[in-house]
Parts: C-alpha cells; structure tokens; sequence
C-alpha cells in the first residue's frame, strides 16, 4: 500500500503537471503545472484537517454529508499498528488523500491560460469540501449512495473522474473562452511533455487501481495466494483496457482526420485507465478491452464537440474525464460478472438491469450534486477575487504575469544569478511569447 500510495502521488507531480504542461501554450506551461503542485499542495493539508472526517467519519450512517469534526486533524486515528497486524491506518489515510488531490488538480486543464493562480488556490479547498469530500462519502464512507445502491466504483468513476469532468465543464463555462478561441490556433507547444506525462500516468494508475482492490480487500483473512489473484486480474485488466482505448482512439482519428497523432495516443491512453478505473475488479478480460475500445472511440469522437457547443474546455477535460467516467461506470451494468474479484452478474450475464441502474444512478447523482456546488463556488469567487487575469495579461502569458518566471529562456546565458545582480526582469517581446509564432 506504501508503494501503491506513492505511485498515485506521481500521478499528480509530476505526472499529470508534464501531461498537461506539454498540452497548453508556451507561455503558460509554468501555470499550467503549478496548479497540480498547488492542488496537492493545498489540498493535503485540507484533507488531513477535515477531508478524511468528511469522508470516511461515520461510516454506515447513511449521510449525505460527513461530520468534518468527528475527526479533525485525523484525531482518533491511530498512527500505529493494528490489533490484526495490518499496518498503520495512516496508510489508508494518505492513499485517499492522494485521490483528493489528483481529481482537484484533473480540473485545472479545463480551464489553462486564463485563470488567476490565487483564484485557483481559493477554489481547490472549497471544491473539495463542497464536492469530493462528499460524493467520496457516499461512494465508499458509507454515505446514502452506498446504503441505497450497490454501486461498483473500485478506484473511482464517479468519485474522481465524472466528479472532475462535471467540475471543469462548469468551470469553463461560467468563466468564459480564452481570448480569441477558437479562431487562434492553441496548439500543444511541447507533445513530447505530453507523451512523458502519459506514460507516467499509465505507471502510477497500477497503483490507483491495483491499490483500491488491495485496500478493500480484508486483509486480515484473505490469503497471499488469493491477493495475488486479485491484484494480477487488477493488473491486467487495467492494461488490457488501455491498450484498446490507445487503438480506439487512433482508430477513429484515422478515420476522422486521416492522421494517427501522438497526441491521440496519449489521450487515448488516458481515456482507457478513467474508463477502467471504476471497473478494474467487476469485469472479465473481454470486458475490459470491450469497455477500453469503446471509450477510446467514443472519447476521440466527443472531444470535437466542445467547438460545435462553444465550451472552451482547454485540454479535454470534459470530453476525456466526463464521457470517460460516465463509460466506465455505466458500462459496468453491462459487462459486470461474478467471476472476478468483486464483480456481480450484469446484463450481459444474466443480472438483468439492477447493476446498470445502481451504476447511472450513482453517475446522475454526482452530475447533479457536483454540478450545483461547482457552480456556487464558481460564481462566488467571479463576484469577488475574480478568476480572469486582464486580457493583455493572457496575451503577454500567464506564466510571467503570474509567476515572474518563463518556461524556456531560450536567449539567457545560462546559470544562476544572485539576488544582487539579478536585473529588473523585462517583458518580454510579442515575438518571444510562443514557440509557435504567435503575435
């Protein structure tokens, strides 16, 4: 669970900072990454204080909402070992805390090169008590959702993927496009971050998936060689959907554009791992290439449309997070079967239409419930901090109006300065601000 924790940490610094860095424009890279080092930054801290009490407090209670103060500060949490042998409880503790910030920090590329990082700062803590914290209670605390639905979400469909798609859909919406889109090209400035970035993703999911089955799993009882069992079909499940996302998405872009892109690639790869997240232990190994195949066709499709509806979600955070963890989750309901670890009979086997109901159902009620607060707190920081940086800020790039600092200082000298003889940094020129040329 150590190793499992640390490799969902990667996920988020420096995964998913390089991954979406790569995708954002020159001049904006630096923000772009600093808002996943500042979700998990801010948002551990938060997590430790009142998170894990929200979320966990209370288990079987059957409460929308936890108590933040049954155990605040992880009080009456024990760091040591269990009667049973089991381990430190601050195990489990600090491999949730690792989702909590990686679905905060998967918000941001909905909303890259336009957004004030202290605005961004303000958001993250209270989307994660109004949203996550929640939605992770009735998922896996004991919440009404699991005390009314046998919902399957074992690495977390609905907790993190739809959670985050429907946050960022809001977001851009209520903040509005970038300046000039989509009449300026805003292309990748560096795929070869992105590419690095995916493929740490892909290392650091095993532990996201694998991880989740080994720690709902009772350790205290099960044998060695019956974890062994769970966590390799775990395993493989989770390459075997991803690898056909990966061929999915290319498919359909060939198809659609004549070109099989890296950047397809990537996302693709991405696309499998949400889809199968929820999955990972509720269905077979045709399952789960029919799920990763299926959302990696569908997801190259739907990325489209954020130009038909006008939504400005920068990186894809909608059409790859939301339709992939809505995928994944639903088509549980059909691809289910009792012959893996945790898995029930669904439609395809014989359940009939009770899993594929429990499996919208927990999806529409995260839709509603993170769709609403996401808005209030949305709407609240816009009438008061503000979330847009001026438009000749965005033009001159995030990056220096934000952070007083460029992603490539292609013309320095190289080396470091001292604070004495550091010079009064200049803007820079309309010419330097992209590497693709822009003005």
């Amino acid at each position: 669970m150590l190793v499992a924790t640390a490799l969902v940490l990667m996920m988020t610094v420096p995964a998913l900072a390089l991954f979406y860095g790569g995708m954002t424009r020159s001049r904006s890279v630096l923000n772009m990454m600093m808002m996943s080092y500042g979700a998990f930054g801010i948002g551990a801290i938060v997590f430790v204080l009142w998170g894990w009490s929200m979320g966990w407090g209370g288990a079987g209670n059957g409460q929308l909402i936890g108590n933040p103060f049954e155990m605040f500060g992880l009080s009456g949490v024990s760091w040591h070992s269990t009667a049973d042998g089991t381990g430190s409880p601050y195990v489990g503790v600090l491999f949730q805390l690792t989702f909590a910030t990686i679905t905060a920090a998967l918000i941001s590329g909905a909303i890259a090169d336009r957004v004030k990082f202290s605005s961004w700062m303000v958001f993250v803590p209270l989307w994660l008590t109004l949203c996550y914290f929640p939605i992770a209670h009735n998922t896996w605390g004991g919440g009404f959702i699991y005390s009314h639905l046998s919902q399957q979400d074992y690495a977390g469909g609905t907790v993190v993927h739809i959670n985050a798609g429907i946050a960022g859909g809001v977001l851009a919406l209520i903040i509005g496009r970038r300046r000039n889109w989509p009449k300026e090209p805003m292309k990748p400035h560096n795929l070869t971050l992105t590419m690095a970035g995916a493929g740490l993703l892909w290392f650091g999911w095993y532990g996201f998936n694998v991880g989740s089955v080994v720690l709902a799993g009772d350790t205290a009882e099960a044998s060695t060689a019956q974890f062994m069992s769970e966590t390799g079909f775990t395993f493989m499940n989770t390459t075997l959907a991803t690898c056909a996302a990966m061929l999915g998405w290319l498919l359909v872009e060939r198809l659609m554009h004549g070109k099989a892109t890296s950047l397809g690639a990537a996302s693709g790869i991405v696309a499998g791992l949400v889809a199968i997240t929820p999955a990972c232990g509720a269905v077979g190994l045709a399952g789960a290439i029919a799920i990763g195949a299926i959302t990696g066709a569908v997801c190259a499709w739907a990325v489209g449309l954020k130009f038909k509806f006008g939504l400005d979600d920068s990186l894809d955070v909608v059409g790859v997070h939301l339709v992939g963890g809505l995928l994944g989750t639903i088509l549980i309901g059909f691809f289910s079967t009792d012959v893996a670890p945790g898995g029930v009979n669904g439609l395809f086997y014989g359940g009939g239409f009770e899993s594929l109901i429990n499996q919208t159902g927990a999806a529409l009620f995260t839709m509603v419930w993170t769709g609403v607060f996401t808005a209030i707190i949305a709407y609240a920081i816009k009438f008061t901090i503000g979330w847009r940086v001026s438009e000749d800020e965005e033009v001159e790039g995030i990056d220096y109006n934000e952070h007083g600092e460029s992603a490539y200082e292609l013309a320095g000298r190289g080396g470091r300065m001292t604070t004495a003889a550091a010079p009064t940094p200049s803007r820079p020129s309309a010419e330097s601000l992209d590497l693709e040329g822009a003005k």
